[in-house]
């Protein structure tokens, strides 16, 4: 599908280690002389928080909903998470669908500073409600320049949340040294070879490193090696048995063995491979392995669909419903995960 024949609202997930600038990101975002300065108009959006009235900015309570909600300059929406993430994602609509809020465009959801951004990717891919009318568009991590390192050394919490990130934004680039950077670039490419690092001063982001990522709306065609950026992946050998422990302990980081807790690889077979077999994997991987996997891309070469490649998506045991494209993007055909 394209925006054309798609009404589902795209939802950008905001996540970021406390005080690594995530609101100020998010302010610029929502200011519309940031967007005059682009010479765009600012798309309307609404944005759900843990912590209400964080953002900066002159808002007005919008009556005649359920739960506190504000309408902040620009026509954008802010609401809390009232109990649970549907409810909350169920009054935003039902307001847009009846009028009683402006017919927002996208939805930006800005997690507290030691979520892991796991179990709200697990409940914007498993609501049928939600995604009928919603589609996540990409998670979006915030990490601070500064004091990056010293989080992830601390708290796994950062880790899972740079492990999950479809981009990753360094923040406060002005204020750390040159190799202090490097160090942090190095490691958070390790952590997550397929996503994407912007620099970001003040908050001051291009909108195209947060909108239209498309990292969870695979039923166009992708560019397979943009898309799984396969290439910046540690390879492990298909024919090789996963559990080798020469295979896992391969490539150990060199920041005080903390990074061992996640690790990132691609696995490549040359040949089209039977779904039956497929199917087989992922079930033994959902049973055994699904509350240590964090996330999973692939895009696979299946021997009954005829050279027409099928994509795949899982957050942890959670697999998104596989997608028949109509043709490769490009001249390999090989099942890449």
């Amino acid at each position: 599908m394209t925006d054309a024949v798609d009404v589902r609202i795209p939802i950008t997930l905001l996540t970021g280690f406390l005080g690594s600038g995530k609101t100020t990101v998010l302010n610029n975002l929502l200011k519309p002389s940031f967007w005059e300065r682009l010479l765009h108009a600012p798309p309307l959006t609404a944005v759900i928080m843990n912590e209400f009235g964080s953002i900066g900015l002159d808002h007005q309570l919008v009556g005649d909903t359920q739960g506190p909600m504000a309408l902040l300059n620009g026509g954008c929406v802010c609401c809390e998470i009232q109990g649970s993430l549907v409810p909350t994602l169920k009054n935003l609509w039902m307001g847009r669908r009846d009028g009683k809020i402006p017919p927002y465009e996208r939805i930006i959801i800005e997690t507290t500073g030691i979520a892991d951004p796991t179990p709200i990717l697990e409940t914007l891919l498993r609501s049928e409600w939600v995604a009928k009318r919603h589609y996540l568009d990409g998670v979006v991590t915030t990490v601070d320049a500064v004091f990056g390192n010293g989080q992830l050394d601390q708290h796994f919490e950062a880790l899972r949340q740079v492990a999950g990130a479809d981009r990753l934004l360094l923040t406060k680039t002005d204020l750390a040294d040159a190799t202090t950077i490097q160090q942090l670039e190095s490691r958070l490419a390790s952590l997550n070879p397929s996503a994407p690092i912007s620099h970001v001063q003040h908050g001051n982001v291009n909108p195209d490193n947060i909108f239209k990522l498309r990292a969870y709306h695979p039923s166009e065609p992708v560019k397979a090696k943009q898309w799984l950026a396969a290439d910046n992946f540690r390879v492990i050998t298909a024919s090789l048995p996963l559990k080798q422990p020469s295979i896992l302990n391969a490539s150990a980081p060199s920041h005080g063995g903390t990074d061992r807790r996640i690790r990132s690889f691609s696995l490549t077979f040359d040949h089209p491979l039977p779904w039956a077999g497929v199917s087989e994997a992922l079930d033994t991987l959902v049973e055994f392995c699904s509350h240590r996997l964090l996330r999973m891309k692939a895009i696979i070469n299946v021997q009954e669909y005829l050279g027409r490649p099928i994509v795949l998506h899982a957050v942890q045991h959670l697999f998104y419903p596989s997608v028949e494209l109509p043709a490769w993007q490009t001249a390999s055909k090989r099942f890449t995960c």
